[in-house]
């Protein structure tokens, strides 16, 4: 091999290190922590005047339910002896954080306390304290909601469903109270105080129990669960997935409406709008559902907030996919809804547990249970 080629080989072979080399350096050097090496500590504790203890001790909330969502879903954990609950293995987020627990004296009592927009980094540990409160629970509130329909290639999705509870210890009366299917207009968000006067303005459907506020005629006794049927019949004979509403408690019943049909079994909730002539429908993914003591009718101008007994927002997507509309001093989250005609059902974790935040207080159930939990 002559000079000339040896010089022009290592020419060669000097160009190509060269550019393994420049190559090398153009890399992107290994990150230190690998996203998904996050720690989340919480210590849960609850105020309590228990016997031997000063008024207002604080005590470990132990073996409490916690539930910890994100952007990456929700996940259900149990702090320990000590109140702690310790995470690993978390990837980079902001995560909310409820813990729950009964009350050691007082079943009907819940044990709640929030703690929302915590950021985890990767590598890092974050460490915080959550003080829950007693909860009592002593009214009506919604336990599911049923919107999404049966599986079926027939867009059927008419054995929607609205289930009512009494979580008090005392009877209920339904007597006047309105049941309200809030999709808002041109003018603003559902669920939304427009005017910022201290009402939810929007209203679409605004459907009332017969009786006026304060009567006695239509009981709902502790611990009782009511079923408001879209349509009070036997939807299994159309779809064989579908619940059978023929005994729910009371169906939606449009009198405008010459298509709505009356099952005579099954007392009527009366539609308020003469404009609305068709059937009482839900939105399958996004809606609000507001239930209120009727004091204030007057649907028009905005239904008064103090008179709402509760309200659930869902939505189908998690933020910020989907942004929160209905006012906080209703609800402070919402609940993530089912795919349409998948046949599952939104319901309290926990019945008639209502810390007015949907996020945490429902999830999702594998098919409806109209009537029991």
């Amino acid at each position: 091999m002559n000079s000339s080629s040896v010089v022009q080989r290592r020419r060669i072979v000097a160009g190509v290190l060269g550019g393994l080399l420049l190559f090398a350096g153009c890399v992107e050097e290994p990150p230190t922590a690998a996203d998904g090496d996050g720690t989340l500590v919480i210590a849960a504790l609850w105020e309590s005047p228990a016997a031997g203890q000063p008024s207002g001790t604080l005590l470990p909330l132990a073996n409490a339910k916690v539930i910890v969502s994100s952007e990456y879903g929700m996940m259900v954990r149990q702090t320990d002896a000590e109140g702690i609950l310790r995470m690993e293995k978390l990837p980079s987020a902001h995560y909310n954080v409820s813990v729950r627990k009964a009350h050691p004296d007082d079943a009907s009592i819940q044990l709640v306390g929030s703690l929302l927009d915590l950021l985890v980094e990767s590598g890092r540990a974050r460490k915080d304290t959550v003080y829950a409160r007693a909860i009592s629970s002593t009214g009506i509130c919604i336990n599911e909601l049923y919107t999404v329909g049966p599986p079926n290639d027939m867009f059927f999705f008419y054995d929607q469903f609205i289930e009512l509870y009494n979580a008090g210890d005392s009877v209920r009366y339904l007597d006047g109270m309105m049941v309200m299917r809030v999709s808002g207009t041109e003018f603003g968000n559902q669920g939304e105080d427009w005017g910022n006067d201290g009402d939810i303005d929007g209203v679409t459907y605004p459907f009332r129990f017969p009786g006026v506020p304060g009567g006695t005629s239509y009981p709902i006794m502790p611990g009782e669960f009511v079923v408001l049927a879209s349509d009070g019949s036997d939807h299994s004979k159309i779809v064989s997935t579908a619940p059978d509403l023929s005994r729910a408690g009371w169906e939606f019943y449009n009198q405008y409406s010459p298509e709505d049909i009356d099952n005579p079994a099954v007392p009527n909730l009366i539609n308020m709008r003469s404009d609305r002539t068709a059937d009482f429908l839900i939105s399958l993914t996004g809606d609000v559902i507001l239930v209120s003591s009727g004091r204030d009718s007057n649907w028009v101008d905005g239904i008064d907030i103090s008179t709402v007994i509760d309200g659930v927002e869902y939505q189908s997507n998690p933020p910020p996919l989907s942004q929160k509309t209905l006012d906080a001093r209703i609800d402070r989250g919402y609940v993530l809804s089912p795919p349409r005609y998948s046949g599952k059902s939104m319901q309290r974790r926990e019945r008639g547990s209502d810390s007015n935040d949907g996020t945490i207080d429902f999830e999702i159930i594998n098919a409806p249970t109209p009537g029991w939990q």
